[in-house]
């Protein structure tokens, strides 16, 4: 026998003797994978992936109610369908449910009710970043009505800032911050949005006014 194919039986006798040693817990392991995968490939297919479409189908009058600006039945449904409470309470976890945390609060806040406004504001987030936009500018306005101040500067410039294509909107928040930051004496921190506002959106109705108050708080502070 060769040197070589010594060591090449040597080899063989190693790896048997590892396999031996160890094929238990490595066939477990094994085990555990595919179970884990098949699991995971049962939950999406026949749990989440139906709930998703009930929950799609409750929210779809809610969704219409909200266009029509019917801020109760867009929470509480008509009788016949169901609200954005229902399915927040019944299909939480989906991207209905989601939603629903921004149709909820948006109508809070039209209903005057400030702190559910909050809660429901808080709890959604999305990728779309114009609905982001829309959202933080709303947070901000309930944070607003509850004297929040600091809360509301906060999500008024989170919104200014979200997406910037949209300059009438992102304007028109940045200058709400700018406004409410004076009320609370930070007028140096109000000058710095007034001329962002200016120099990123002149073309918006808040960058053609933006050069009063930036007039105006520059001879104050001279």
């Amino acid at each position: 026998m060769t040197e070589k194919h010594e060591e090449t039986n040597q080899a063989l006798v190693r790896a048997q003797g590892f396999w031996q040693k160890f094929q238990k817990p490595v066939l477990i392991i094994v085990a555990a994978v595919v179970l884990v995968a098949g699991g995971w490939y049962g939950y999406n297919e026949y749990i989440l992936k139906p709930k998703e479409e009930k929950a799609a189908d409750a929210l779809f009058k809610a969704q219409q109610h909200f266009a029509m600006d019917s801020s109760n039945l867009v929470l509480n449904g008509d009788g016949q369908s169901k609200g954005v409470l229902y399915v927040l309470k019944n299909f939480s976890g989906t991207k209905a449910a989601n939603l629903c945390n921004y149709y909820a609060g948006v109508s809070y806040l039209k209903l005057g009710d400030f702190n559910n406004a909050v809660k429901y504001l808080k709890d959604f987030s999305t990728e779309a970043k114009q609905i982001q936009l829309m959202a933080y500018g709303c947070l901000g306005d309930a944070y607003a009505e509850l004297n929040k101040k600091d809360e509301a500067v906060e999500n008024y410039k989170k919104a200014g800032h979200t997406f910037d294509k949209d300059e009438s909107n992102s304007a028109e928040y940045l200058f709400r911050a700018a406004l409410l930051q004076e009320t609370m004496g930070k007028n140096k921190e109000a000058l710095e949005l007034y001329k962002e506002i200016k120099e990123k959106f002149p073309r918006t109705e808040k960058g053609f006014q933006a050069d009063k108050y930036i007039y105006r708080l520059s001879i104050e502070k001279n």
